[in-house]
């Protein structure tokens, strides 16, 4: 996640925060990047966030593919394991206090959950039948006046893949949702008081149905970094925070 979207995601949840107490929820884990910016959130408004991972890696980062990362790979069993690189991320942030890391598949979860939800942050696998069963599962638990967040938002498919996209017009499209702000891929959208009952279609638009990430090249590690030097993470509401997640 950019700077500047991780600072808007940040701002986003401080307003949501303020407004009251019920929970942040993000879905995607992996390393811990963004829940960083929303656990901070979380900690100054006395909130908690929720974040909803399997932890085995959606399609788009196995092998074979050019976001795969080796290092998250258990050697035990062969496969993806970003659990205790989330751990560790949200440990050395300190903000174990305010974050809970949910292990399951977020539709799972979802079918368990009750509590309406102040901000949802939409960013787990972008394969076509994963995202809409993210979006389909937790949407309506925005509570009025909430906030729900899109990542890898993306008009131009040349940008990304289109899924996030249809995402987003499907809800700005079933009138329960209205947009707030943009940040380079990431939406803002503000849950209407006054909205119809969400409905759910498979699928808002034609176009390619690729699971692939917003970015163009390879992604870097998950194995969380050195020390901040600059930008966000460098500021006091992120303090301390000895090492970082990638996303």
């Amino acid at each position: 996640m950019p700077e500047d979207e991780g600072l808007a995601l940040h701002r986003a949840a401080l307003a949501a925060g303020a407004s009251g107490h019920r929970p942040f929820l993000e879905v995607g884990t992996y390393c811990g990047k963004s829940a960083v910016y929303l656990g901070a959130a979380a900690r100054q408004t006395g909130n908690v966030l929720f974040t909803v991972d399997h932890h085995h890696g959606s399609e788009e980062l196995q092998a074979g593919w050019p976001y795969h990362d080796p290092e998250v790979v258990d050697p035990r069993t062969g496969a993806m394991d970003t659990l205790p690189f989330a751990r560790r991320t949200i440990r050395d942030a300190g903000l174990e206090g305010h974050v809970v890391l949910v292990v399951g598949d977020s539709v799972t979860v979802a079918r368990a959950w009750a509590e309406p939800l102040s901000l949802l942050f939409i960013d787990g696998g972008h394969g076509e039948d994963v995202a809409w069963g993210d979006y389909r599962a937790w949407a309506a638990k925005v509570a009025e006046g909430g906030t729900l967040a899109i990542h890898d938002v993306f008009a131009d498919p040349k940008e990304g893949g289109q899924v996030p996209y249809d995402i987003y017009r499907a809800a700005l499209a079933s009138g329960a949702f209205e947009e707030v702000s943009a940040t380079g891929s990431l939406r803002l959208l503000a849950r209407l008081e006054t909205g119809p009952t969400l409905t759910f279609p498979h699928r808002a638009a034609s176009g390619p149905r690729t699971p692939a990430h917003h970015q163009t090249a390879a992604l870097p590690p998950c194995v969380p970094g050195p020390l901040r030097s600059s930008g966000p993470m460098a500021r006091p509401e992120f303090d301390p925070l000895a090492r970082r997640g990638n996303d």
